[in-house]
């Protein structure tokens, strides 16, 4: 009958005769390998359930034996003996390798190894618990970011009259880079809105989420009226030459003082990190309907004409937080009663299905000019749409919309 496989390590050609005495009981049965062979041919220690390994091989050697096997197959228990060599076995004691020496007999070397595999099976579980209580930190510190990232997000949008706002954002993971933003300005005389979107996902998108959405909303809402020569030198002229009319001029000084004013911090003080953000900034005037916008690099939105018909608002500048000297043209569009605008990040139109394939500009704009009864029911139809398109697939990317429709007031009697 053949006996519990014992994998023999030494450079010696044979081992001590008391070693070569426990396997004449016939309980075990020895495999004799140098620790080169093992090193080259790991897989020579398969079946074996337990190895071992001369102490004279030394405590780095026995360190990368035992690595090796642990590597390449089943881990056999490790035990050292000593080869004649005391202060090598202390060593490899001291190391945190278990031993055995002699009387070699078959019942201490089968309570060594048991009492080894036991302790083995409990490091395991203690470091099984150090993980999960690590995993579970880790989790209560990303739902508290996620906590601290919805609070930048506006409780309630302005609802100026004969209009209807609706936003909503998810993202790809616990926390993300896009973010959305609605807030009256100039004595609530005019509606500012901005989409946004920090490159790349995660934690560090959050951050700089937090820190662009907060620089754009305190410099409009701290900027009074249009005044050119309040404005940055680089912008001026490209004011001046959007022939702004009165009317629209008002909300012109926070638009682009909080554009340009972020894109100059952000260039200046973070452009080592690398991230940067495309956005679309727009300030309606509710009463006449007149919308003066910054897109900076951001995916276009869609205008949707009440009778028919499309308009998309394409880039008038680059994104933010890119270059410090960046120029942004203002410029502007009227929304007629009846008309929705929908405003994106690229998670939208970039989603992908099981395939690759992406749902694209072209459905979004089939969406973006059916009908719909309010803003929300049109971000209702484009969650739809996503969701049929993506199926089963993973979401890869930040996906945040907003949506502004201008109502038709009620036939008067």
């Amino acid at each position: 009958m053949t006996g519990t496989t014992v994998l023999v390590i030494s450079d010696h050609e044979l081992p001590t005769p008391e070693l070569d005495g426990l396997f004449a009981t016939g309980e075990f049965e020895p495999r004799h390998r140098t620790a080169g062979e093992v090193m080259t041919h790991p897989a020579q220690a398969l079946g074996a359930e337990v190895a071992l390994v001369s102490a004279s091989l030394g405590l780095q050697r026995v360190a990368l034996i035992s690595q090796r096997l642990a590597d390449a197959c089943s881990s056999p228990t490790v035990l050292v003996f000593p080869q004649g060599d005391l202060a090598a076995l202390e060593s490899c004691v001291l190391g945190g390798f278990d031993y055995v020496v002699a009387p070699y007999q078959p019942a201490l070397l089968r309570s060594r190894m048991s009492s080894c595999r036991e302790r083995r099976r409990l490091a395991r579980a203690v470091e099984e618990m150090a993980a999960a209580a690590s995993l579970r930190e880790y989790e209560q510190d990303l739902d508290l970011a996620r906590e601290i990232q919805a609070g930048f997000l506006p409780d309630a949008l302005p609802a100026p009259r004969g209009w209807d706002l609706s936003a909503r954002t998810k993202p790809a993971r616990q926390v993300g880079g896009d973010f959305y933003d609605a807030f009256e300005l100039v004595n609530g005389r005019r509606v500012g809105f901005v989409v946004a979107d920090v490159c790349d996902k995660g934690v560090g998108a959050a951050l700089f989420m937090a820190l662009i959405r907060t620089l754009l909303r305190h410099t409009a809402e701290h900027t009074g009226g249009w005044d050119a020569h309040d404005l940055e030198p680089d912008v001026g002229a490209a004011a001046a030459a959007a022939a702004l009319t009165p009317l629209l001029s008002v909300g012109a000084g926070p638009l682009v003082q909080a554009v340009v004013g972020t894109n100059r911090y952000l260039a200046r003080n973070h452009l080592r990190q690398g991230y940067f953000a495309t956005l679309f900034f727009g300030v309606l005037d509710p009463v006449s309907g007149a919308l003066l916008y910054i897109n900076g690099g951001h995916n276009p939105p869609v205008l949707a004409r009440a009778g028919g018909g499309h308009v998309l608002l394409q880039p008038t500048g680059p994104a933010v937080g890119m270059l410090a000297d960046s120029g942004y043209l203002l410029h502007h569009v009227n929304l007629d009663p009846g008309d929705s605008l929908l405003v994106y990040t690229d998670g939208v139109v970039e989603a992908r299905d099981t395939a690759g394939a992406q749902f694209g500009m072209e459905q979004l704009v089939r969406i973006a000019c059916g009908s719909a009864p309010s803003a929300s029911g049109l971000l209702d139809r484009v969650d739809s749409g996503l969701h049929d398109h993506i199926g089963t697939a993973e979401q890869f990317d930040d996906i945040t919309m907003m949506a502004l429709r201008r109502e038709v007031p009620a036939p008067s009697r």
